[in-house]
């Protein structure tokens, strides 16, 4: 009952973090704050936080038995493993996209500007980008299976894998929404999450 408990809250925040980014709801929100919106971007990471602290102290608390013990080599790997990955999403959040932007930071220093920010028309190709499409959430998925040890660990790494996967692909029709054809070449050329799984022509 309690790893149902797990499954219907991670779900719940899932779904609520995804649909306080989704087109529509950004779109009302636009129409709504106005010039006001340049806030809504740090709102929404701030109000992420904290439904997510509450959520994994309550998730420790409910289930913090140790099912798994991990070798020494096997410790050894997780340990690769797990550097490997916050290096590159860091990597990636720092060099490959905009941080700035993800933080609203950019769009509150532009707040009361007449002038708009307009994303730029250019896909990035370069870096961790050349390689595969989203760096960040495979690093986010390599990253969390590597912290597993208590069975609370294992539901709640599938939930949000799944998440993860299906949020990549909601992504990937806003991109493709945005950047047209040019982002449909992208997809052909470059894998999403695996890399080196495409033969570039």
């Amino acid at each position: 009952m309690k790893y149902l408990i797990i499954v219907i809250m991670w779900t719940g925040y899932c779904a609520l973090h995804s649909y306080l980014i989704s087109i529509g709801f950004t779109n009302l929100m636009n129409r709504l704050l106005k010039k006001y919106n340049a806030f809504y971007r740090l709102f929404y990471i701030l109000i992420s936080l904290f439904l997510l602290i509450p959520l994994l102290n309550y998730t420790e608390q409910l289930d913090n038995k140790v099912i798994i013990f991990y070798g020494q080599y096997l410790d050894i790997l997780r340990y690769i493993l797990t550097a490997a990955s916050l290096l590159m999403f860091f990597w990636a959040f720092f060099f490959d996209y905009d941080s700035l932007s993800f933080f609203g930071i950019r769009q509150i220093l532009h707040f009361g500007k007449t002038k708009e920010i307009k994303s730029s028309n250019e896909i990035k190709k370069r870096g961790l980008l050349g390689i595969m499409r989203h760096p960040m959430y495979l690093a986010l998925i390599i990253y969390l299976w590597c912290q597993t040890s208590k069975m609370a660990d294992i539901v709640v790494n599938i939930v949000l894998t799944i998440y993860v996967i299906i949020g990549t692909i909601l992504e990937e029709k806003k991109l493709v929404l945005e950047f047209g054809d040019a982002y449909i070449n992208y997809q052909k050329e470059v894998p999403m999450l695996i890399p080196f799984t495409k033969v570039k022509k």
